[in-house]
Order: C-alpha cells, then sequence, then structure tokens
C-alpha cells in the first residue's frame, strides 16, 4: 500500500475535525469540544485537541489545540498533564503576534500554577499577561482579560498576607468587568465579589465581608466551586457570630457542593468549618469525623503541591555559536559564583542543623528540668504542676497511704516485671487511647491496679494521670519537629491525635509540660526551620 494512501486513510479515520473546519471554522470546533464535547466525554474531547493540533498549520492553531488541551485536564483535575500542554503552548507564543491569546495562555499558567501552590511562578506568568492584555484592541475582550488577571493578583497578595494591596486588584478587576459592557462575565465578577468577601472575613470587618459575599451568590445561578465559596464563608461569618442554626444551613450547602467537587481547597475549607461547627456545638464525634475528612483534604493538597515543587524550570535554551564564544573572565565569573553558592547552601545547611540540634536540646533540657523536679518532691495530687489539669479518662487514684512503701507489696521479680513492660508501653503509643486509665493499663500488662501505681509513683516519680500525660505530650513534641505536616495541622486535631478530648485540656497539659501554648511552640519550630526555606535557586525570569 502506497504512503500516500495510508496518509489518506489516516485522515479519514482520525481527523473528522479537519474536515469540519470548513464547516465550522477551527476557533468554532476548539469552542465546540471545550464546552459540549467535554461535558459528556473528556477521552473523546482530548482526542478531539490531538487531531486538531495535527491539523493545524499555524503557530496560533497549534497554541489554541494546546490550550484547549490543557483546559480538558485541567476539567479532569490532571494538573501536571494542564501545566505541560500550556507550557508548550507558551513556548510558541514568540511566533505569533496575538495580544489576546498571549494573555490568555499566561492567565491560564498563573491561575494552574496558584493552584499548586508556586506563587511566586504564578506572578511571573501574572505579569507577563497583565503587559500584554493592554494591547488588546477589543475592548471587550480587552477588560475580560485584565478583569481575570487581576483576579490572580489579588490571590498572589492575598498569599503574602497584603489584603490592602488585594483590595486594590479586586477594585482593578471589577472595572476591567464593567468597562465597555463587558457580558457574560457573571461568574469572573462573582469570583471577584468572593475574594473581597474572603479579604473582609479576614479583616474581621463581617459585615462588609457578608455584602460582598452576597453580591457573588446572587450572580450565581448554578452549583459551582465559587458558590461552594460563598457559602462556606457565610457559615464562617456565623460560626464567628455563634449562630449555629444559620452556620448549619450554610456550610451543609457548601457541604453538598465541595463533595461533587475536585477542588482540594474548596474541600480543606468546608470540612474545616464544619469540624468548628461541631466543636462549637459539642458534637465530638461529628467533631472528629470532620476533623478526618479535613486531615485527608489537607494530605491531598500538600502531596499534590509537592509534586509541583521539584517541576523543572523553562526548557533550557540550546547553546548557540555566541554562547560558545563566551570570554574566560564570564566562565571564570560563573565558576567563582556557582562555587559561592554552593558554599552558601552548605553554611546554612549547617547552621540549620546546629539550630535544631539546639532546639532539640532545649527541648530536652525542659523535660529534664520538669523530671527532676519530680524526683526532688514526689508528685502528689494537690501539690504537682498537674493538678489543676488530667487526662479526663485517667482518673483512677489511690490512698495516700498507698503511694509509699510500708510493707512489702509485691516481689523484687514481679517489680521488675512491671518495669519491663512500661518500658514496652513507652514505645508504643497506647497511652493516646482515649479509654486510658490505670485499670485499663493494669488489664493491659496483666496486673492489679495497686501494683501498677505503686511502680509508677516509686520510679515514675509521678502519680497515673501525670505519667500518662508526660507520653502523649512528649509524642506530639517528636511529632511537630519530625513531621513538619503535623505544624499545619488545627490544635483541636493534635489533641485527638495523643487522646485528648478537647483542645483546652490538651492546650494546659502541653503548656505545663514545655512552658510554650502549642501554637507558640509550632511558631517557634517554623522559625528555626525558616532558614532552609530561605534557601533556595531563584527561577528564571
Amino acid at each position: 500500500m502506497s504512503r500516500s494512501l495510508l496518509k489518506l486513510l489516516f485522515l479519514f479515520f482520525t481527523a473528522a475535525p479537519i474536515w469540519a473546519q470548513k464547516k465550522y471554522g477551527y476557533d468554532q470546533i476548539c469552542e465546540r469540544t471545550s464546552i459540549q464535547i467535554a461535558q459528556k466525554d473528556i477521552p473523546k474531547a482530548l482526542k478531539t485537541a490531538d487531531s486538531l493540533y495535527m491539523a493545524a498549520q499555524k503557530p496560533l492553531d497549534k497554541v489554541k489545540s494546546l490550550l484547549l488541551s490543557a483546559n480538558l485536564y485541567h476539567s479532569a483535575g490532571e494538573f501536571k498533564k494542564s501545566i505541560c500542554y500550556a507550557e508548550n503552548a507558551h513556548s510558541l507564543l514568540s511566533q505569533i503576534d496575538d495580544a489576546e491569546w498571549f494573555s490568555h495562555v499566561n492567565g491560564f499558567l498563573a491561575k494552574e500554577y496558584r493552584l499548586v501552590g508556586l506563587h511566586e511562578r504564578s506572578k511571573k506568568y501574572i505579569l507577563q499577561g497583565i503587559k500584554t492584555a493592554k494591547l488588546i484592541r477589543d475592548s471587550q475582550k480587552r477588560g475580560e482579560a485584565l478583569g481575570l488577571l487581576n483576579q490572580e493578583m489579588a490571590y498572589y497578595e492575598m498569599e503574602q498576607g497584603s489584603y490592602t494591596h488585594a483590595v486594590k486588584y479586586i477594585e482593578l478587576s471589577l472595572n476591567s468587568f464593567g468597562k465597555d459592557n463587558v457580558r457574560d462575565n457573571d461568574r469572573a465578577v462573582a469570583a471577584s465579589y468572593q475574594i473581597l468577601g474572603e479579604v473582609y472575613f479576614k479583616l474581621r470587618d463581617y459585615p462588609a465581608s457578608e455584602k460582598y459575599y452576597r453580591k457573588a451568590e446572587s450572580l450565581l445561578n448554578e452549583k459551582c466551586c465559587i458558590l461552594g465559596l460563598v457559602y462556606n464563608g457565610l457559615g464562617g461569618i456565623r460560626l464567628k457570630q455563634k449562630n449555629w442554626a444559620d452556620a448549619e444551613i450554610y456550610l451543609k450547602k457548601a457541604e453538598n457542593i465541595a463533595d461533587s467537587s475536585k477542588s482540594l481547597k474548596l474541600k480543606k475549607a468546608v470540612y474545616s468549618n464544619i469540624n468548628d461547627y461541631y466543636e462549637g456545638t459539642g458534637d465530638n464525634v461529628n467533631a472528629s469525623l470532620y476533623a478526618t475528612k479535613y486531615v485527608r483534604a489537607y494530605d491531598s493538597l500538600t502531596a499534590r503541591n509537592r509534586e509541583f515543587a521539584v517541576i523543572a524550570p523553562e526548557n533550557l535554551v540550546k547553546p548557540n555559536k555566541k554562547s560558545t564564544q563566551i570570554s574566560i573572565v564570564k566562565n571564570a565569573a560563573i565558576i567563582v559564583l556557582l562555587i559561592s553558592l554552593i558554599g552558601l547552601v552548605v553554611f546554612f545547611k549547617v547552621k540549620q542543623k546546629k539550630q535544631r540540634s539546639k532546639f532539640r536540646n532545649i527541648i530536652r533540657t525542659q523535660l529534664q528540668m520538669i523530671s527532676s523536679r519530680s524526683e526532688s518532691s514526689p508528685l502528689k495530687t494537690e501539690n504537682s504542676d498537674f493538678s489543676n489539669i488530667s487526662v479526663e479518662e485517667v482518673d483512677d487514684r489511690i490512698g495516700g497511704a498507698d503511694k509509699k512503701r510500708n510493707e512489702s507489696l509485691m516481689t523484687s521479680e514481679t517489680e521488675l516485671k512491671l518495669l519491663e513492660l512500661l518500658e514496652e508501653f513507652e514505645k508504643g503509643d497506647l497511652y493516646n487511647n482515649k479509654n486510658m486509665s490505670l485499670s485499663f493499663l493494669a488489664a493491659e500488662l496483666n496486673t492489679n491496679t495497686k501494683y501498677l501505681s505503686y511502680v509508677i509513683n516509686q520510679h515514675k516519680c509521678a502519680d497515673v494521670k501525670t505519667y500518662v500525660n508526660r507520653l502523649r505530650i512528649n509524642y506530639i513534641i517528636d511529632k511537630l519537629i519530625n513531621n513538619e505536616k503535623y505544624r499545619q495541622y488545627k490544635i483541636s486535631i493534635l489533641a485527638d491525635e495523643c487522646g485528648f478530648s478537647s483542645h483546652s485540656k490538651f492546650a494546659s497539659v502541653f503548656k505545663a509540660v514545655t512552658d510554650f501554648s502549642p501554637s507558640a511552640y509550632i511558631k517557634y519550630l517554623d522559625a528555626e526551620n525558616q532558614t532552609d526555606k530561605n534557601v533556595h535557586f531563584p527561577e528564571n525570569n
């Protein structure tokens, strides 16, 4: 079979959309694929997009088909492929002279990198997009492009904590959408109002926050991620007002959208607020359930962002003849800079390691001080550092006369065996069990409560509740030091992790053991690790 015939058959079976260009035009096929086919069958839409790319004769058509594929992968939640296709489209921009599509590609990349947590890279594409969007001749398209890009700048400023700057960019966004009778942008305008609602919520101006959330709600006629964030924001305001009934209504609406959404950001925000709602109403069972959902959403979001944190910068430019003629002086300067950079990285790594070692020594010293205080004056319930706090389930007490050995209670072999069992107990994490009590532990160790209480008092220099408290707090301290993920969790989740039923009791015990509140302790840990975060290679500009 001749090569020309094979080509003809290939086009007949795989490139039907090419023939459709005569009827619909290239842009119309892209739009039809994006709107109609993608909603029903994304794999089919992707095949159509690929055939459009193969049929494209002009660089601009290739850009359009690549961005179509990127949008389809975004809809499917495959952000890695989405960014890959969009970056390929970006690499072709130098071959076209179209400000509109230049701003489209940059705006899309800015949004994708924001969603995966690469905010500085997102800003880079925002600035490129704004620069070219101002050159779009069609006033309606120019307003739409500038509105969306200013929205992205508002997201960036919010991430930096610059809420006043975020408000400024949202005002620019709304102004762009409102100029020259820009139509069909209800959802984009609603997104701007939703961002304003979130900004004023963070500024604790709840009346202004609700006003903008209501404006966003009035523009949205169907379920979407933005509407979910609006309902979640309104529910959050009601939580601050302790209006539990209205909070439940809005949060249930938000949950209904979040459960069917692919947005991890929405799920994380909604489950966090619902967890707060159940904690506020005293429903610890449901609070734990939504704390688990929150942690899963958080872990998924963190894992996805961590995957993109290692994405390489733009493809390296191939060397040309001029680059091979770099002078010896420039080469020497580059080598010196590289050596200096490596030396700087090593210096900061060593410094950071020393700081971490110093910090851990501080922790050990604190715990030793508490232990030494215990040894110098045996703990008694009424005089203990823990006299005003307890692990609520560890409430078994023995009389004062039983705390000191007036007569032989057990053989030395039994006492030694119990000490060995307690050492094994300390190596595990059974002490985090919420059912933990003196009788519970005695049953686990196959002994009686009197023997166990005596051994803990004599050899651990503590009563049972203090002993368990220390083990639980030491466990969570180890997690905070060695697993950065735990520093992002709510205090209530940390409390639940080590067996406390409320975050207030956990906080009291934590401060008694470490002399820090949990939040202050986490901030101190983050400050110690900040040096490591500041050592990085700058992105290509």
